[in-house]
C-alpha cells in the first residue's frame, strides 16, 4: 500500500467517524462507539476487526499480547477513547501497537464528554519498524507523532 492508498483510507475511515459521532453524540461508553464505528465501516465496504491482537515478543519469546480496539483492512490500527483530553500515555499507546503489529499508522480518536471529539494520527515511515529499544517518550518529543 503506498502514501495515496493510505491517505484514501484515511479520509474513507474519518468519514466513518463523523457519522458515528454525529449520530451517537457524546456520552456513551468506548465500548458502544466501537460497535457502531464496525457497523458504520461495514455499511461503506471497510473490512474492520474489533480487538486485533498483536503478539508481544522478548528476545525471541512470545510474553503477551496487545489488543487494539479496531484494525481497519489490515493495515490501519484505531484506538478509540472517551476522554477529555488526550494523554502522552494515548499516544505511546499507539506507538506500541504500531511497533508490536508491525503497521506504521494509527488512528488515536477520542469521543469527548460533549459534542465533539478529537483525533490523532500516528504514521510512520513506509517499511519502517521501530526497534524494541526506542523510548516512545522521546518520539513523542521528537513529533513522530503528529495530529492531523
Amino acid at each position: 500500500m503506498n502514501a495515496d492508498d493510505f491517505d484514501s483510507l484515511t479520509e474513507r475511515v474519518l468519514g466513518a467517524v463523523f457519522e458515528v459521532s454525529n449520530t451517537l453524540g457524546a456520552g456513551f461508553l468506548e465500548k458502544v462507539y466501537e460497535r457502531a464505528l464496525l457497523r458504520e465501516l461495514g455499511l461503506r465496504d471497510i473490512r474492520a476487526k474489533a480487538q486485533a491482537s498483536f503478539a508481544v515478543t522478548y528476545k525471541g519469546h512470545y510474553v503477551g499480547e496487545y489488543f487494539a480496539d479496531v484494525l481497519v483492512e489490515d493495515v490501519l490500527v484505531i484506538e478509540l477513547k472517551c476522554v477529555e483530553r488526550l494523554a502522552p500515555e494515548h499516544t505511546a499507546q499507539c506507538l506500541n501497537y504500531l511497533r508490536a503489529s508491525g503497521r506504521t499508522l494509527c488512528l488515536l480518536v477520542s469521543f469527548r464528554h460533549w459534542c465533539s471529539f478529537k483525533i490523532r494520527r500516528l504514521a510512520l515511515p513506509l517499511g519502517c519498524v521501530l526497534p524494541a529499544s526506542v523510548r516512545l517518550p522521546t518520539l513523542i518529543r521528537h513529533r513522530i507523532a503528529t495530529p492531523l
